[in-house]
């Protein structure tokens, strides 16, 4: 019952890292790897500046995600593996 319900949860966030990460690269596709100098160009650096910070939040959701992710991972091996461990090192009767 334990194990369900953490791997249901890691299968949420797994899914929610995903559609972040996704989410990610769509935006980033308009982003600009050129550098603006003239001040005719103010407005597209303006607007290459809540870009990238919008990246950047993605991001950091992204790595919270991810994390998540991968410890709920090792937390459901671990409800797995416990059970078989306990079984094998309990002494045998006769």
């Amino acid at each position: 019952m334990l194990l369900t319900s953490v791997l249901i949860v890691w299968a949420a966030v797994t899914v929610a890292f995903v559609a972040v990460m996704i989410w990610k690269s769509f935006v980033g596709i308009n982003e600009e790897d050129t550098l603006l100098l003239s001040e005719g160009e103010a407005k597209e650096a303006a607007e290459q500046q809540e870009l990238i910070a919008k990246v950047e939040r993605l991001a950091s959701v992204a790595k919270v995600l991810g994390i998540a992710s991968v410890v709920l991972l090792v937390v459901a091996g671990g409800i797995w593996i416990y059970p078989g461990l306990i079984g094998f090192t309990k002494p045998q009767g006769p």
